[in-house]
């Protein structure tokens, strides 16, 4: 890629990033006024706003299929799998683009598809050796966790408003 293309390509997603971070709907024309490029020049990068959402969630999916990874070399079967999960939720709560594209029917980049299934297959294994070990019981797979997980990372984002006036009125008192 030219540098100038290069450029524009990490305006784009910069501007992605900050519109999914502020609760903004992706729109494509909306995208290319803020980062000050042509449309034409986005739909060259990004064909949909489904592409440049999975763009931006990239480097989470990348860092929670790394940490699915690390979690199976762990001895401590319990401990590993609480702290994916607890990453897991972190990041879906830190990092908007995640929930997005993990409650997504479909992915529309490979890349994405290659990640979540990274991701998901190493989740799957670990909650697997962690049911062999006998520290978890035999009632759930990743495929019953995984929309749990998005649950509660919703649930906690509606009520995040709640929480946070709950904890300002506890700390005046």
């Amino acid at each position: 890629m030219r540098k100038d293309a290069a450029r524009n390509w990490q305006r784009i997603v910069d501007v992605g990033r900050q519109l999914v971070e502020d609760g903004v709907p992706l729109q494509l024309n909306d995208v290319a006024r803020l980062a000050k490029v042509g449309v034409v020049n986005v739909y060259r990068h990004f064909p949909t706003s489904e592409a440049l959402m999975e763009t931006v969630a990239a480097p989470g999916l990348e860092a929670l299929a790394a940490h699915a990874e690390q979690a199976l070399t762990q001895d401590d079967l319990w401990q590993a799998l609480a702290e994916f999960l607890d990453t897991t939720l972190e990041a879906q709560l830190t990092d908007p683009s995640i929930t997005a594209v993990r409650s997504a029917p479909d992915q529309v980049l490979p890349r994405t598809t290659e990640l979540a299934a990274a991701m998901d297959s190493r989740a799957g294994r670990l909650l697997d050796r962690a049911r062999e070990a006998g520290v978890v019981r035999d009632v759930a797979t990743w495929d019953d966790l995984l929309p749990l997980m998005c649950g509660i990372a919703y649930a906690a984002q509606i009520h995040a408003d709640d929480l946070q006036t709950r904890l300002a009125s506890a700390a005046a008192t």
